[in-house]
This record gives structure tokens, sequence and C-alpha cells, in this order.
């Protein structure tokens, strides 16, 4: 029997960047983090573009990328000295019906803290099959596991979820240091005006740029470009904040009044300079879920 013929390279990159912000909610769900998610999908691309090459004939791409994600999120996890038990101490056939569309949307609106009490197995076998939609037999070919003991972890997981719901999120917000709060006004007070003349003097000369999805840039001069390019650009407002607790920037919309943040972006200081600048801009699949807050000070 002939086999079926290998995705060709530039479909697959076309494949990649279409699923993109699925296997981030994915690996930013499995792993708690939106920021640590990105690092985690990134290695996990950088894993399937390497493989590929040398693999058999892929019957199912999407199905091969999911499972490479789940992986690296485990290695992940593991490397991170969080990860809970893999399996079910027994594997049991319970039923793990579909929900009906409350109950998933409900689930799906559950807080990356709350996905993270759950123990990995539950924890992937819910957000495969009711946040991203994927069939029992797909969440079996992902995570590597047997149809009961998917059964198992889906019905716990769905049955804790429930649980934690429940329970108020009490978890003290902790607020900028008067450090933070201080360069992070500085640098957005003088890119909202604009005088990107200033924005440039804060930054070091041996700055790392990572625009998240697009691109990379090193040095002043080339990260200069960045910056040239925002001025010509009207759809962003910035407002000092925090993402999952970390000092960060948040990007508004102005033509969306009150609507949440579309991206943010990460900054790095070395000296009081600048040093490393993270921009989600064309990520913006990356603020889904995140934990994010205005700074109040």
């Amino acid at each position: 029997m002939t086999s079926p013929p290998q995705m060709p390279r530039a479909d697959v990159d076309a494949l990649l960047a279409a699923l993109r912000p699925r296997l981030h909610r994915y690996c930013a769900r499995m792993v708690g983090s939106v920021i640590d998610g990105e690092d985690v999908l990134q290695d996990a691309l950088i894993k399937a573009v390497e493989a590929f090459a040398s693999a058999a004939p892929i019957q199912n791409v999407e199905a091969w990328l999911f499972r490479i994600a789940h992986n690296t999120a485990l290695d992940f996890l593991r490397r991170r000295n969080r990860q809970d038990a893999l399996h079910a101490p027994e594997e049991v056939d319970m039923m793990a019906g579909e929900l009906d569309d409350i109950a998933r949307r409900e689930i799906a609106a559950s807080s990356l803290r709350t996905f993270m009490r759950l123990p990995v197995a539950q924890r992937a076998s819910v957000i495969l099959m009711d946040v991203l939609g994927c069939s029992l037999q797909e969440v079996c070919g992902i995570m590597d596991f047997s149809l009961p003991a998917v059964k198992a972890a889906l019905h716990r997981g769905r049955t804790q979820l429930r649980v934690l719901a429940q329970e108020p999120d009490d978890a003290p917000r902790p607020g900028l240091s008067e450090a933070d709060r201080s360069r992070l006004n500085a640098y957005v007070s003088h890119f909202n005006a604009h005088d990107f003349d200033a924005v440039r003097a804060m930054i070091a000369d041996d700055i790392r740029l990572e625009l998240v999805n697009r691109t990379r840039l090193n040095g002043k001069a080339e990260v200069s470009r960045y910056f040239t390019n925002y001025s010509r650009a009207t759809d962003w407002h910035l407002v000092p904040g925090q993402v999952e607790g970390r000092p960060a920037i948040l990007v508004f919309d102005p033509a969306a009044p009150g609507a949440a943040p579309k991206s943010f972006m990460l900054l790095a200081w070395s000296a009081d300079k600048v040093a490393a600048i993270r921009d989600f801009r064309h990520a913006a699949y990356a603020i889904d879920g995140a934990d994010w807050a205005v700074d109040e000070g």
C-alpha cells in the first residue's frame, strides 16, 4: 500500500501560521502563563520544522503539531519541577461525552491559574477537548493515552473545574514597585507623545528586540526602525500595567474605548536603560486569557 505524499513545506508553513493562535492557547493553559506559553510555542515550532524534513509522511499534520506542542509543554513543566503525575493510577471506563455550549463556554473562560490547579493529564484533556474542540480520538493521539485513561482524566478534570469555579479568587495582586512605575511611566509618556528621540535615549546601545511572530532586531540602529514604524501607526495607546504580575505596557486601541488591551510589551532594564523589548503586537493571541491590570499608582 502506497503511503500518502508528504505535505509540501510551504503548506506546512502556512498551517503553522494558521494554527499558531490555537497552539498558543493550548501551551499557555498547560503552563499557566501566556508569556511562558509563547516560549513553549516557539520551542515547539522549532522542533516541528526540524523534524518535518526527516519525518515519515504525516497523515494528520495538525494532530502531529499538537503532539509536539503537548510534549514540549510537558518538558517545560518538568524543567520547572512543577509537574503532577502524568498517568491516572488506574484506567476506568468513565463517560466523557460532549458538553452543552454553556458548560463548554464556562470551562473555556476559566483562568490560567485555575487550569494550573489541575493535574497535568486532567488539564491537557480538558483543554484539548473543551477549549480547543478536539475529539476523544484526537486527544488520545496527542497525549498518547488510551481511551479509558483520557475519559477518566477528562471526567475528573471537568468535575474539579466545577469545584474550583465556586471558590473565590482572593489572591492579592502585587503592585508595581516605585522603580518600575517610574521607568514605565517615563517610557510610556515619551512613546504616547511620539517623542521617539527621547525613547531612543532610554535604550541601551546593545538593546535586543523581539517583535513576537515577526522578527528580531539587535542594537540601537536596528531597533530605531521599530520606533519609526510605530510613529507611522495610529492604532495604539500605551498604558503602564502588569501582565501575570510582571511589569508590562498594555496596548489599547484608541478607536475602541473601554475595550480590553489588544496586546502588550515587556521591557527588561539594565542600569536604567532598556536592555530588551518583547512586543506582542503581531501576536495578539497572547493576551487571550492573560491576567492583566492597569497600574493604579
